[in-house]
């Protein structure tokens, strides 16, 4: 009021405080004691959190998994702990994934990896397939190959009626897990296969926010999709908490 204050003053990083509401928490799962979790795509957002919240949850093992160098070195850095396995493995690579539910005898896999950024996909189609397809049937394979227990799949809402390369490959992969659990509820395999959509993820990478307060933090203009459109988030926290439920 007294002209004070500048912009960068204000704490735009508290990105929870957009939310205007409580968190919600969700209580320890029993059914995840002592188990051996993979998690594919662990270096990003949400596989990085659901790592991290696997600990608090009291799993036996949690093997990380990511093709990415510096996610990999990131994640390690930000999780110290005896329990968690570090491996620098492309999903892509099917004898490598391999390896590792036969040698570390995996109960769980919570699949994130993905390429989720829908511009950079319509201009790299065949490699939206590769990852988001054929990686996720090769993982979801292999569960069944190694009697996995469950067999989460990380998808999003952007698979309902797909208007772009990269949800339509998330839809097809989703068909395939629904294969898969068909197939498990007539006895061909054991395996649960459970698919989750993810909405809006407030600060993950390359969600919407971070980039308004970069605009922002750079005096504008803010790019918006249409002045209409409508989003409902939820915290990264949240989401890994509802994923791992």
């Amino acid at each position: 009021l007294s002209n004070q204050i500048n912009f960068n003053d204000l704490n735009i990083d508290e990105i929870n405080n957009i939310l205007n509401r409580k968190q919600i928490k969700i209580k320890k799962i029993k059914k995840l004691y002592n188990k051996k979790v993979l998690v594919t795509g662990a270096g990003g957002t949400i596989g990085s959190e659901i790592c991290r919240q696997l600990i608090q949850q009291k799993v036996k093992k949690v093997v990380a998994i990511d093709k990415s160098e510096l996610a990999i070195y990131n994640l390690k850095k930000k999780i110290i702990n005896k329990k968690i396995l570090f491996k620098l493995i492309d999903i892509n690579n099917l004898n490598l994934i391999e390896k590792v539910i036969k040698k570390e005898k995996i109960d769980i896999i919570f699949h994130a990896a993905a390429y989720k950024h829908v511009p950079m996909m319509e201009e790299n189609p065949s490699q939206a397939i590769f990852t988001n397809v054929l990686g996720t049937m090769n993982t979801a394979d292999l569960a069944i190959e190694y009697g996995v227990e469950n067999f989460v799949f990380i998808s999003t809402d952007k698979a309902v009626n797909p208007s772009n390369v990269m949800g339509a490959s998330k839809r097809i992969a989703e068909r395939y897990i629904q294969g898969l659990s068909l197939n498990a509820k007539n006895g061909i395999n054991q395996v649960r296969f459970i698919t989750t959509r993810f909405g809006n993820v407030l600060g993950s990478n390359g969600s919407v926010v971070p980039l308004f307060t970069e605009q922002i933090q750079n005096g504008g203009p803010i790019t918006i999709t249409h002045p209409d459109v409508i989003r409902y988030f939820m915290t990264i926290p949240e989401a890994c908490q509802l994923v791992i439920e």
